[in-house]
């Protein structure tokens, strides 16, 4: 049997293509969401029909043909005609395109979309404030659990209440409705569940060049400890970060391990944990300076400061100021799973955390010594630092 896979634009008469729509006159009986056989009712067999497997079914047992199956937007576009080809193998079946919701709504803009990161947030779960976050531009579909007002809410909780949006709902449609605002300002007002939205974020948390190791001199210090570049660049490698991580950094110190963490991970979280109202003071001048609005800056001590905070993915342990056992303990109540990396200078903290970390999946336990040379008049002295223990190691699910 033959069968058209016909994009319906936004589902209006006026957003089909003509090819389209001699396609709808040829077909006696008509397949799709109620939505899209608005309309088409009036010499053609309507049946309303949304899950794919029950549209092939239907064919299957239909009589004759053509047979066309209205799917919203663009058949290449988030369609539900990718699982249609699978499923009519065996007919022969004519795929038509649409107009997708991402081109017309930035055409209704008069924007362009060709730099823009395309996200579906409909009926899924999905990092969407982690992608506006690192996108200067972003068009996401969104519907079910992701709603507008949520993710403007989100937004402006991790300090990108400036990202403006564009939203449509009812797109082509006598009642369509285009809304524009910061996040901020958007945050208490509601939306349809099922709306488009573009995200213009000025200042995506990008890094300066693709490896880690920022250098030193790159922070502001002042009298408060820092991991050293060397040490840092090998710790981040053992937490094996990804892009969308949650990570904890505790005793964070300036934040340089913060700072290249939230860098490493633009689509993800980093919460820094400190004490020393010295350090925290540091650290907010430190997020300034990357612009890493997906870093948190937690004050107070550990483990007590970590009770609030989501579980975590990733955890850095920098300083933990006697506390090593009962953090460890909190960390895998709130992931089993999570990987942990630990510095040690004293010999005492070694001690302890070589017992800790023994038990952990695919423990590690490395001595790290740097030397940097440092110039006296026309000469350079070898200038050592601190040797550095590192442990490393996941917990078990």
């Amino acid at each position: 049997m033959k069968v058209y896979l016909i994009g319906m634009g936004m589902g209006t008469p006026a957003t089909l293509t003509a090819e389209a729509l001699a396609a709808i006159q040829s077909c006696p009986t008509l397949v799709g969401a109620p939505r899209l056989l608005e309309g088409w009712r009036e010499g053609h067999t309507c049946v309303p029909l949304i899950a794919g497997a029950d549209i092939a079914a239907y064919i299957g047992t239909a009589g004759e043909g053509p047979v066309g199956v209205l799917l919203s937007g663009d058949t290449g576009f988030y369609s539900g005609a990718r699982k249609l080809w699978t499923l009519l193998e065996g007919h022969e079946v004519l795929t038509l395109p649409g107009i997708s919701s991402l081109s017309y709504f930035c055409a209704r803009l008069g924007q362009d979309w060709q730099d823009v990161k395309i996200v579906s947030a409909h009926g899924r779960s999905h990092n969407l404030a982690g992608e506006i976050q690192c996108h200067p531009r972003t068009f996401a579909l969104t519907g079910g659990a992701a709603k507008v007002q949520d993710l403007c809410r989100e937004l402006a909780d991790r300090g990108l209440g400036e990202v403006r949006l564009w939203v449509g709902e009812r797109l082509s449609y006598p009642d369509e409705r285009i809304v524009s605002g910061t996040a901020a300002e958007l945050a208490e007002a509601r939306f349809a569940d099922l709306a488009v939205l573009l995200a213009e974020n000025p200042h995506p948390v990008e890094r300066p060049w693709n490896t880690p190791g920022l250098p030193d001199g790159a922070f502001r210090r002042g009298e408060v400890p820092m991991t050293k570049e060397e040490v840092r660049v090998l710790a981040l490698s053992r937490l094996r970060l990804q892009a969308d991580s949650v990570v904890w950094d505790v005793g964070a110190g300036t934040g340089s391990v913060s700072v290249e963490c939230a860098l490493a991970c633009p689509a993800g979280r980093v919460f820094a944990v400190e004490k020393n109202p010295a350090a925290l003071d540091l650290l907010a001048e430190n997020k300034a300076r990357f612009q890493t609005a997906n870093l948190t800056i937690v004050p107070g001590a550990a483990p007590a400061a970590l009770e609030s905070l989501p579980p975590p993915d990733r955890v850095f342990l920098g300083g933990t100021s006697g506390e090593l056992e009962g953090i460890l303990r909190l960390v895998f109540q709130k992931n089993p799973a999570a990987r942990v990396v630990c510095t040690a200078i004293t010999l005492e903290t070694v001690a302890e955390a070589a017992r800790l970390f023994a038990g952990l999946e695919g423990a590690d336990m490395v001595q790290v010594s740097a030397t940097r040379t440092r110039s006296a008049g026309r000469y350079h002295l070898m200038d050592a630092q601190n040797p550095v223990w590192l442990f490393s190691g996941e917990g078990r699910p």
